[in-house]
């Protein structure tokens, strides 16, 4: 099965690409599902059709979904909220306060991955794409699996401690310590879900920008983001490029040099990836007939499902006192990066984000000695120890 997720920029044209690969997907005989993720819904309006949250059927192999996030949390979370909800009215909570308070961070991105991984684990479809939200709240989105897993495997390692020295207390606000248990189950569940998430052999990530430097600096931080966390890049959109053809005026023949100057930075920032341009449309392109030549004009003669680019993003490699780690990690101020090391994980923060690496054996004894930022690549030199010298 294939996955890709679209990311970029609110207000790039997201929606109208997701759509068109999707509508093309379907052309190819594909049987393909557009889901979107933004709670701002607005791929019906793109596909011209009314949507709900289960996969309506648009045209031949081509369903769509606007996910409605309560239903899932109501589906994902089961009776935990109101459990939260009525302990925080004892405890003197409003009834608004309480179900406010009950909403704990990240279950509404948890239940997005759910839905989205029951659509995948489904079988129904050959191909699913995913019209994203904002790049802030995907990139939030797709570093839970990670960070949830971490969690609930260090919840679980203290549960039966817990149980013994608190459980009379526990029991009292949550019978049967119910919130662990839904915790370690939808850790479980996002751990098989970032399995597919990451395998670059079927799913892959397109950032989509238009050619404007404020949007083409959210791109660079949104590429950097998705390495820290292993998702593979394949591929990057630009939207909405001026023609010469269309110029003809001193006011257009402006935007024409400003928009190749950035187009030239983009090229640039992402000569690694293949990079797919749309032009500019006099009218949005709405509904399916649309949408495949919008595909066409973007695609051209290739299947936009295939995977466009595949590349290592760490490697390992023996040195003459110890090992070499690569990772690559493009657009990265070397005044915003930090690394250390703990045990047998290594913890590389990038600003607000971390992302924690488990060391294969050969390194767990050694201690990382200063990183460098060389090519849009991380390289840690691992030596042994001081005292093991």
């Amino acid at each position: 099965m294939r996955l890709i997720l679209y990311v970029g920029k609110g207000g790039v044209g997201k929606t109208t690409v997701a759509a068109a690969t999707a509508v093309r997907a379907a052309e190819l005989g594909q049987r393909t599902l557009i889901v979107s993720t933004d709670i701002a819904h607005s791929l019906a309006d793109v596909l011209g059709v009314d949507l709900g949250s289960e996969p309506t059927e648009v045209s031949r192999s081509l369903c769509a979904e606007e996910i409605n996030i309560l239903d899932e949390m109501r589906r994902t979370w089961g009776k935990l909220p109101g459990e939260l909800s009525d302990l925080l009215r004892k405890k003197g909570a409003s009834p608004i306060q309480a179900d406010e308070l009950a909403i704990l961070p990240g279950m509404e991105e948890v239940a997005v991955l759910i839905t989205l991984g029951r659509r995948i684990r489904s079988g129904a479809y050959d191909c699913v794409v995913v019209d994203a939200a904002p790049t802030g709240e995907t990139i939030r989105l797709l570093s839970l699996p990670e960070s949830l897993q971490w969690y609930a495997e260090r919840i679980l390692e203290w549960r039966n401690r817990l149980q013994h020295l608190a459980g009379p207390l526990l029991r009292g606000a949550l019978p049967d310590l119910s919130i662990l248990d839904v915790l370690a189950n939808v850790g479980d569940r996002l751990k098989d879900l970032r399995s597919i998430l990451t395998d670059p052999a079927c799913s892959s990530y397109r950032p989509v920008l238009t050619a404007d430097r404020v949007v083409l600096k959210e791109a660079r931080r949104a590429e950097t983001y998705l390495n820290i966390f292993d998702y593979p890049i394949d591929a990057v959109i630009v939207n909405r490029l001026l023609v010469s053809s269309q110029t003809g005026n001193a006011f257009f023949d402006g935007l024409l040099a400003r928009q190749n100057a950035v187009v030239s930075d983009i090229e640039r920032s992402f000569a690694a990836l293949p990079l797919f341009r749309a032009p500019w449309w006099p009218e949005e392109p709405v509904g399916t007939p649309s949408l495949s030549t919008f595909a066409r004009q973007l695609f051209g003669d290739r299947d936009p499902t295939e995977v466009m680019y595949v590349g290592p993003t760490q490697r390992i490699e023996p040195t003459d006192n110890g090992y070499l780690l690569t990772i690559r990690m493009p657009n990265v101020e070397s005044g915003k990066l930090s690394v250390r090391k703990r045990g047998d994980a290594l913890f590389i923060d990038v600003a607000n984000t971390r992302r924690e690496i488990a060391l294969p054996r050969a390194l767990v004894p050694l201690e990382p000695a200063r990183a460098r930022l060389r090519a849009g690549r991380l390289e840690i030199p691992f030596v042994p120890k001081q005292g093991n010298l």
